[in-house]
């Protein structure tokens, strides 16, 4: 071997392995790339699903509450009947105090004036 061609041949294997170098950094770009991609469209994909199970919920939340409304009544329809259950109540329980409130008085007046004496059972024998 000469010297020439060896200096040639060492030539040739340093463009070689120059170009191995610049294909494995263009490979590591090229993946690096991708990556950012992949993170970006899973990135997408996961703030479109978040959209749209917002949606859905609010969705289905306005349904319920049409259902409840149709069925059950408002919160204030329930507050109404209560009310006016309480006061029908109130209201009966008026009408008795009322219709009672005479014999209850006298009965506790006779309990109070009639008493009658009487010796303990212990005191009998």
């Amino acid at each position: 071997m000469t010297w020439s061609h060896s200096i040639f041949k060492m030539a040739s294997q340093s463009q070689g392995i120059q170009q191995l170098l610049q294909a494995e950094k263009k490979a590591e770009t090229m993946v690096s790339d991708a990556r950012k991609r992949k993170t970006q469209k899973l990135k997408r994909a996961k703030e479109e699903a978040q959209a749209e199970i917002r949606s859905y919920k609010e969705e289905r939340e306005k349904q319920f509450k049409e259902y409840q409304r149709e069925h059950m009544g408002s919160k204030d329809d329930f507050k109404a009947k209560v009310d006016e259950q309480t006061m029908v109540q109130l209201n009966e329980i008026g009408e008795s105090v009322e219709k009672n409130k005479e014999k209850v008085i006298d009965r506790l007046l006779n309990l109070v004036y009639d008493i009658k004496p009487e010796l303990h059972q212990n005191l009998r024998t």
